[in-house]
């Protein structure tokens, strides 16, 4: 595929993670995550509390939940009770992953990241590079 058309699909893709992070209970921020491989999306997720847990993802103060995962991690698993696998696959998000998150996409096998606005902790983004995961940077326009 040529430089430009992947582009084309890049910007297209993350846009879809955005509307997906939409469907997230969280207020203080809302972030989505499709991963895709050959084309296909294969995968979804958004950041909530588990199955089962009320959806409010802030307690009395206004903090997040620790019980509350992460795009990523959501769309990860989500793959793991598939007969899908992420191996090779892209991960486009809103939101850079974390550093707990970088260990699952890589553990995941997935050898691309494309994300749309850089996390206040550049550690996930420096683990990932060096673990060989391309990164690409696509702010929205």
């Amino acid at each position: 595929m040529t430089l430009e058309k992947q582009l084309k699909y890049d910007k297209a893709y993350l846009k879809m993670a955005l509307e997906w992070g939409k469907l997230s209970h969280c207020k203080r921020k809302q972030v989505g995550a499709l991963i895709v491989k050959d084309r296909m999306i294969i995968s979804d997720g958004f950041n909530g509390t588990p199955t089962g847990f009320e959806n409010c993802c802030e307690n009395e103060e206004g903090a997040t939940k620790w019980e509350v995962l992460h795009a990523e991690a959501n769309a990860i698993l989500k793959v793991a009770s598939s007969t899908q696998s992420a191996k090779d696959a892209t991960l486009y998000i809103t939101l850079s992953p974390c550093r707990e998150c970088s260990k699952l996409i890589h553990q995941a096998g997935i050898k691309r990241v494309v994300y749309a606005n850089a996390y206040k902790d550049p550690s996930g983004l420096n683990f990932l590079e060096k673990a060989g995961v391309e990164l690409n940077h696509l702010p929205y326009e």
